[in-house]
């Protein structure tokens, strides 16, 4: 548990029963907290999928009804919280870490959950602190409609021409839609969603990881 998401090694720190109990945990908050609803995606890892749906089953298990938008990158997530208007928002997704970490960033009621409330999160799991319920679950697409909104406020009549690296993220789906309704000249390295990630670390704040990109 750290100060601004949940992370650990998949397989030795972090594991489906621990993301149950988190989604347990959180769900029990967010119910005392006069909500009723979550959304929930997850990353292009290959431990995102069976993470989420623990993650899932959890907020049902406290009450919550959850709907999973699936693979997409974390501002898809934020962006279905509004689009769906849920009362929260969860995302599996291990950021710009090696291929082996996996994690959890969360939003509540409109703003981000944090520090004191995911230590609460622990705390609340190892006493037992937890509601019972069960919500219901519908799985919704809403990449099409995040697209969209991201194309709204461009207004650039001029053609560009832009090399675009996904990085082999979960990005890479939403990116081919993105630049199919942009003018110009767009060049995409890593658009394949690879959770391996073959191509170079997922880290661009690293100089040797914008190695491809520069050539």
């Amino acid at each position: 548990l750290r100060e601004y998401d949940i992370r650990g090694t998949v397989g030795d720190t972090l594991g489906a029963a621990d993301l149950f109990a988190i989604g347990r945990a959180f769900g029990t908050l967010l119910i005392r907290a006069g909500g009723k609803s979550a959304a929930t995606g997850y990353d292009g890892r290959l431990s995102s999928p069976e993470l989420e749906a623990a993650l899932a089953e959890g907020l049902r298990a406290a009450g919550v009804d959850v709907k999973r938008i699936g693979l997409g990158p974390t501002p898809m997530l934020y962006f279905a919280t509004y689009h769906l208007g849920t009362d929260a928002g969860l995302m599996v997704t291990g950021s710009h870490n090696p291929p082996e970490f996996n994690g959890v960033k969360m939003v509540m009621q409109g703003r981000s959950f944090f520090g004191a409330d995911i230590q609460k999160l622990g705390a609340m799991s190892a006493q037992g602190d937890v509601a019972t319920g069960s919500g219901d679950e519908a799985r919704i697409e809403v990449m099409d409609a995040y697209v969209a909104r991201l194309l709204q406020d461009f207004d650039g009549a001029k053609p560009l021409t832009v090399a675009w690296d996904a990085g082999n993220g979960a990005a890479g789906e939403a990116l081919v839609k993105m630049v199919a309704g942009l003018p110009g000249r767009h060049v995409l390295l890593n658009e394949t969603i690879d959770g391996t990630f073959p191509a170079h670390h997922p880290d661009p704040t690293v100089e040797k990881n914008l190695a491809q990109l520069k050539d």
